[in-house]
């Protein structure tokens, strides 16, 4: 029986969160606990939510911006408004909600800067074929491969579509709360994360297609 394409991004991205979920809450218990600290003039606990959003702020400024030292550039001026802004925090949403839409308009502002374009995939109509074809594919790698394939393929996507794939499937965040990151409505979000898998697919099938070939040829050997 061949397992759905979106299946696959469900397997790979809820395994980890089974595992964390039950910290969720003590994590933004956590954060609003660093945030009074910091707000009360213990500036020391600001490197606390720094530690713990540093790697995924710069995965996801790397995500929009495709140049390193750039994404780097990004991460310290998202920290610097973060820490400037803390006071405006309000707690209408989760922390690293907010901390994601500082960090997609910083983006957007140096993208703005830097006036790079970015190459757009094709969106091509999948036949029932193409599908199971690349589901093939999938099932013929590892799942720790199966999952580095993934994020290497969603680092080649436009800008936007990185960072909502990146949110989605590898931060959990919900429809509603990308939808706070990036102002736009839930419903235009879903429409946005459907076409970004739909580029996401094409990359995967021309990069996956090759390997199952090798598969099969080792495998006859």
């Amino acid at each position: 029986m061949v397992t759905s394409f979106s299946k696959y991004f469900f397997i790979i991205s809820v395994t980890e969160t089974i595992k964390v979920s039950s910290k969720v809450q003590m994590t933004i218990k956590n954060d609003q606990y660093y945030i009074t600290k910091v707000l009360e003039g213990d500036t020391s606990a600001f490197s606390v939510l720094v530690d713990r959003y540093k790697d995924l702020i710069y995965t996801l400024a790397l995500r929009m911006i495709k140049n390193r030292e750039e994404a780097e550039e990004v991460s310290q001026d998202t920290f610097i408004k973060v820490y400037k802004s803390l006071a405006k925090f309000k707690g209408d949403s989760k922390f690293s909600t907010w901390v994601y839409k500082v960090t997609y308009n910083t983006c957007l502002d140096r993208l703005k800067k830097l006036k790079r374009t970015q190459n757009t995939v094709a969106i091509n109509a999948f036949t029932e074929h193409e599908v199971k074809t690349l589901d093939s594919a999938l099932e013929a790698l590892e799942i720790k491969e199966r999952k580095q394939a993934i994020q290497e393929c969603i680092g080649l996507l436009p800008s936007d579509d990185s960072f909502l794939l990146t949110l989605y499937y590898f931060e959990e965040q919900s429809l509603d709360e990308i939808a706070k990151v990036v102002s736009l409505k839930p419903n235009n979000v879903k429409i946005k994360l459907y076409r970004s898998r739909k580029k996401l697919a094409s990359i995967l099938r021309a990069r996956l297609e090759p390997e199952l070939i090798e598969h099969y040829e080792r495998a006859g050997k």
